[in-house]
């Protein structure tokens, strides 16, 4: 039997994202607080309802499945009170015109933020605009910063009170890239929402880190056999866990610190190293490893080449994380620990897809510093050269919702980096480079 139960805690945070990183993150941290009982969680999915009417069918109720290189932890998390769909933007401004409600968090991806190259909001974007005329009329909004604007409007409207933002994606600086898209829509639909904003809401900076592949109808049966009851919707997750938040929480917050998190002055440091190191890596093996043939990071680790290929994109990117080096060792042996867990099934094509979003963040900030020292930039080089052969059809398929222009221009190098960086379109050498390690990545993915 599935499990139920008659009610979970008052709704204190509402978030926006319900997936299974979510579910195996944020919401484990608030489930394993020892004041978990206060702070119950109103959980919206994207926009499709399947999710949530599964989640909301188990009372919120699912199994969280922890596998380590060498056993399974199981157990059932009650932090989601509620979970509903996206599109059910009646719920979401009910929530946050409760003053109760202290807490609003996101895992949404980068693309969701809907920004400008310079970290502005994409007023070019039609359904930006669309979100815009519907805030100035009161009507349906249907992008994350709309959402974020139309909640934060009601609750202006009912006089809740503060709280704050917290977003947990994968973005640098994500609680300033959160609040400039929010107060760019916002002063733009009502100036006075705007400075009500600017006054009442706080932007709270994360960096957050689990690696949670995608559940699967094995892991769905697996968790059956170990449990001996049903569930639609587990989670399936690593051992290791990471969150480190900075920013005020004007009305209150989980004791999160006792659960593990780390609330810090400047999570810079910290954003950077996991950018750079895992992400970053990440990016490397979903494209290169992809074109090996390799269809998990376990399998793309195990390859020799591979693996050089990732050591020496740390070594590079590990000079431009401002922490002290034997941290970076440190954190560089945990990663292969976590890589080659050979029971977490992490997949290329997940960690492949919206690479249009992703590189600018993960990759170029290291190729950029390369270059103006004068170096080369082997391992920079080789991300974006292989990501190129992915936009030609090499490994995973594309799954990126900004790829159009890219694969427009797939044919050239120099066309992709025009776009991708038109700051570094001019540097004949590393067009040169880029080309010479598309070469040698075809002929290695031949011979594999």
């Amino acid at each position: 039997m599935r499990p139920h139960r008659a009610a979970g805690p008052p709704v204190r945070i509402v978030h926006l994202g319900l997936g299974n990183f979510f579910r195996a993150h944020q919401a484990w941290y608030t489930g394993a607080a020892p004041d978990s009982a206060q702070w119950g969680i109103a959980a919206f999915t994207g926009r499709s309802r399947a999710l949530a009417d599964r989640l909301a069918d188990q009372d919120g109720l699912y199994t969280l499945l922890v596998r380590g290189p060498d056993r399974d932890e199981v157990t059932v998390q009650t932090a989601v009170s509620a979970a509903h769909p996206g599109t059910d933007l009646d719920s979401w401004c009910a929530y946050l015109a409760k003053p109760e409600v202290a807490v609003v968090t996101l895992t949404v991806t980068e693309a969701a933020y809907r920004r400008q190259r310079d970290g502005g909001l994409d007023l070019d974007d039609p359904d930006v605009r669309a979100d815009l005329d519907a805030v100035r009329r009161g009507g349906r909004v249907s992008t994350v910063p709309g959402r974020l604007v139309a909640g934060l409007a009601a609750r202006r409207l009912a006089g809740a009170g503060p709280l704050a933002v917290v977003s947990c994606d994968n973005l640098p600086g994500n609680g300033e890239a959160t609040a400039r898209v929010v107060h760019d829509l916002a002063a733009s639909a009502e100036p006075a929402l705007g400075e009500w904003i600017a006054g009442s809401v706080s932007f709270v900076t994360t960096m957050v880190d689990r690696i949670t592949p995608r559940t699967t109808p094995d892991d769905v049966r697996a968790v059956a056999e170990l449990t001996g009851h049903e569930d639609a919707v587990p989670v399936v997750t690593e051992p290791f866990t990471e969150w480190v938040l900075s920013g005020d929480f004007p009305a209150g917050r989980p004791a999160w610190d006792a659960a593990g998190a780390r609330f810090t002055d400047d999570v810079t440091p910290h954003e950077t190293r996991k950018l750079l190191l895992l992400n970053g890596g990440h990016s490397l093996l979903a494209y290169a490893g992809g074109a090996r043939g390799h269809d998990t990071i376990t399998a793309a680790v195990a390859d020799p080449v591979c693996r050089r290929w990732l050591d020496q994109w740390w070594d590079e990117a590990a000079r431009h994380v401002p922490l002290p080096a034997v941290d970076l060792a440190a954190y560089r042996a945990a990663l292969i620990e976590r890589f080659t867990n050979p029971r977490i099934r992490h997949t290329l094509a997940q960690i492949a897809a919206d690479g249009s979003q992703k590189l600018p963040i993960r990759v170029l900030p290291v190729l950029r510093g390369e270059r103006a020292a004068g170096r080369t930039a082997p391992g920079a080089t080789r991300v974006l050269a292989a990501w190129i052969q992915h936009l030609r059809g090499i490994g995973a398929p594309v799954n990126d919702a900004g790829a159009g222009p890219y694969l427009e221009r797939a044919g050239s190098a120099r066309d992709v980096l025009a776009l991708l960086a038109p700051d570094l379109s001019g540097d004949t050498g590393l067009i040169h480079a880029i080309d010479e390690a598309g070469a040698d990545l075809s002929q290695r993915s031949v011979a594999h």
